[in-house]
Order: structure tokens, then C-alpha cells, then sequence
């Protein structure tokens, strides 16, 4: 049993499609309006049939007021890290601090490819994921005067002027599954996003937590200073779902969520749906209900 002791934080997973733009946004302000605290996007800049991520972040970002706003997970080889840096530094700017960095190493290469993008191999990508994560954490090192010179494999700046400091410390939070990866999550990250079912069991979260949590000590971090949020999906029920994980009313999600917070230290719970109702259900019921539970056991 883990429990990091994390504030809890709930969020929507929200699918990106251009035919009905206005409807995203909808969605969006609909999760803000349930008490939501983040709203997602995934990115996948060659995917016709979705928006551009980083626009829509921008755009929803517009038109929220309270909602922390994030990719799920940012693209990296298609966005070049210097520069992804001040446009996260200037969105969180302008959305006065609303703004945290979900990152992905990349996986669909042929199409990542086909968009001009480099063809690595998964270790390649690791090792561009830690380049990147270094030459973002410099351009936002604003207090420092000194030029920014990182001489990475795929990632090079030779004198790049730091700036802007994001309004706050903006967390950057991997999408990850193996242990190269996990391991980075441990040395370098804030956070570990994977999404619920792409893990072959819950057991997983538990082996995902043990190789975060080793490599962060070995690095002379705590632990505890990194989030694990998972996205999860489901539908709600009236009848309940049995021993199957997200399938019945909102009290039963509660409990099961609550578990997993408890159990395995998940600190945020993004949730993957367009239906309104479903969002609204989420923020208004199921989230009050999982912070009960979990304060209670704590104040045991």
C-alpha cells in the first residue's frame, strides 16, 4: 500500500475533433463548470481528424477562467523543445498559471515521419525525451544570465537567451510504461501519466511506482515529490459493475477510485469522455466523494 499523501486533483480527457470545434470548447468549459480541476488533450499533430493541440489549448484557455489546462501528452518529436518551452512559459503566463506540461517520447513513428518528423528507436527516444526535458527547464531558468548551451545528441542550443519564467513552476509529467522511461519519470520528472487501460493490470501501477520510486532515490529525490495521475474510462451505471473497475453508479466509482488513490498513490484522475452528463457526474459526484473517503482513511 502506497500513499504519497497528494492533494487530489480531477480532471477530463477530452478527444480533439475538428468536425465540431465548438463542441470541445464546450466540453471543456463543461468540465470547469463541474469543479474539474485540469482539462486534456491528446496530441497527435499528424492526425487529421483532431485540432491542433497546442491552438486548442490556447483557445480553451481563453475561454476558462479556473481549470489548469494540459496536453495528454504533448508530442515532442514533432515540437521542438526551445521552442515549446516559451510557448508553455507564455500560456501559463497568460492564463495566469493554469498551465501544466504533459510530454510523450512519440510511438507512431511512421506518422511522425510522414509529418517531417525523425524516426528514433525507443531508446533513441528516451534519450531525446531527457534532452528535451533539460533544454526546457533552461529556457525557463529566466534568473539565470548566462546563454543556455546544451550539446544533446538530438536536442543542441548554443547560446539561446533564457525567458520567459512560466507564472508558476510548471510540472512536466511523462507519458510512460517501461521501465527506461519510469526511470526518467524518477530522475527528472513531476509526474507519471499512463492511462489505465493500457496497463495490463492494476498490479502495474504498483511495478510502475517501485522503478519511480528507486530511481528517485538514487537521484537523491523524494519520492513523494512526484505525482502519479492515471486517465481512466468507464461508463456509469445503475446496476453495479461487479468486479469490473469503472462500470456502475457513481458511489461505486468513488469507492474503487478512492482505492487506487490509497493503494497506489494516485494523486490525479483524468477521465477520458465527451459526454457532457458523464463530465458533470464525474466533477459533481464522483470527485467529492473520492475526497471523503480518502480524507477519512488518512485521518485514521
Amino acid at each position: 500500500m502506497t500513499d504519497y499523501g497528494h492533494d487530489l486533483r480531477f480532471g477530463s480527457f477530452i478527444t480533439p475533433a475538428n468536425a465540431a470545434p465548438q463542441q470541445v470548447v464546450d466540453l471543456t468549459r463543461t468540465a470547469e463548470a463541474a469543479g474539474l480541476d485540469l482539462a486534456t488533450f491528446q496530441d497527435h499533430p499528424y492526425q487529421s481528424r483532431y485540432l491542433d493541440t497546442w491552438t486548442l489549448l490556447s483557445y480553451a484557455a481563453a475561454r476558462t477562467e479556473r481549470i489548469t489546462l494540459s496536453g495528454n501528452v504533448i508530442n515532442l518529436p514533432l515540437r521542438p523543445p526551445a521552442v515549446l518551452a516559451r510557448a508553455a512559459a507564455s500560456l501559463d503566463l497568460l492564463s495566469g498559471g493554469r498551465f501544466e506540461l504533459g510530454l510523450g517520447a512519440g510511438g507512431f513513428w511512421d506518422a511522425i515521419e510522414a509529418m517531417g518528423g525523425r524516426r528514433l528507436s525507443p531508446g533513441e527516444a528516451v534519450d531525446a525525451l531527457e534532452e528535451a526535458i533539460a533544454v526546457i527547464r533552461g529556457i525557463w531558468d529566466a534568473g539565470n544570465r548566462e546563454p543556455l548551451r546544451i550539446e544533446g545528441r538530438y536536442y543542441r542550443v548554443d547560446g539561446a537567451k533564457r525567458g520567459p519564467a512560466p507564472a508558476h513552476p510548471i510540472g512536466i509529467h511523462l507519458g510512460a510504461y517501461k521501465p527506461r522511461m519510469l526511470r526518467l519519470i524518477g530522475r527528472k520528472a513531476d509526474g507519471w501519466l499512463p492511462s489505465l487501460a493500457y496497463l495490463p493490470s492494476v498490479q502495474a501501477l504498483a511495478d510502475g511506482n517501485a522503478v519511480i520510486d528507486e530511481a528517485a532515490v538514487a537521484a537523491g529525490r523524494d519520492p513523494r515529490a512526484i505525482r502519479r495521475q492515471l486517465n481512466v474510462g468507464g461508463q456509469f451505471r445503475s446496476g453495479t459493475g461487479g468486479e469490473q473497475l469503472l462500470s456502475g453508479p457513481p458511489q461505486e466509482w468513488s469507492e474503487q477510485l478512492a482505492g487506487l488513490a490509497l493503494e497506489f498513490g494516485v494523486g490525479d484522475f483524468i477521465f477520458a469522455s465527451d459526454d457532457p452528463e458523464a463530465i458533470a457526474t464525474f466533477g459533481q459526484e464522483v470527485a467529492p466523494a473520492v475526497r471523503e473517503l480518502v480524507a477519512a482513511e488518512r485521518a485514521r
